[in-house]
């Protein structure tokens, strides 16, 4: 099962202050990162302690162009504001869901850019799931119902996320359930990059 610190800084990474990486750090630098007591991320690319590990290997370049469509940003960053949700963690949501694509559809039914599933379409009120507003603003009002129902804990709400809060309440953490322990994973790694996106000169 999936482990992560019990705390975390939400909304958002706090990383302004803890980042070490300069305006001049080459395109090829290697970045690494550690947790803290408080669940707060530090990254660098000259580690000065044992606690750091590898992050990032390949050019951060390269990677950050896996994020670069800007296409529904203006729906994220209302969304947003709106909700409290940070603008990294829905880019990231949506990109591990649904990769940006608004007429998504999965095996289970789940629909649109943030692939919500028929009942809580109707719970939100949501009128077209494949309209790129409704789907984002739904979307993040459901997670923020999420991070609400588990103290904030980003982790906890990501996997009530992708297999419902009743799993999650049975297990009483993430539930051993593969994919439901990858999306974690994906969402969490996404989240992380997109943040370090924001705050770096790439």
């Amino acid at each position: 099962m999936l482990t992560y610190p019990s705390k975390y800084i939400y909304p958002g990474i706090i990383l302004a202050a803890l980042i070490t990486l300069t305006s001049s750090l080459p395109c090829h630098a290697d970045i690494y990162r550690y947790i803290d007591s408080k669940g707060v991320l530090h990254f660098t690319n000259v580690p000065t302690s044992s606690n750091y590990r590898l992050y990032i290997r390949e050019r951060p370049a390269k990677l950050f162009n896996s994020y670069s469509t800007n296409k529904y940003d203006h729906y994220i960053t209302e969304a947003s504001k709106k909700h409290g949700i940070s603008f990294p963690l829905l880019k990231a949501i949506i990109n591990v869901e649904s990769n940006f694509n608004p007429k998504a559809v999965s095996k289970a039914g789940a629909m649109g850019l943030m692939q919500i599933m028929p009942e809580n379409i109707r719970k939100l009120r949501i009128r077209d799931p494949f309209n790129p507003w409704e789907n984002i603003m739904g979307g993040a009002r459901y997670l923020k119902e999420l991070l609400q129902r588990y103290n904030g804990k980003l982790p906890l709400a990501l996997a009530a996320y992708n297999a419902g809060p009743t799993m999650v309440d049975r297990y009483n953490g993430i539930p051993p359930i593969k994919e439901t322990e990858n999306y974690v994973r994906k969402v969490m790694k996404s989240y992380n990059i997109l943040t370090l996106q924001r705050h770096l000169p790439f």
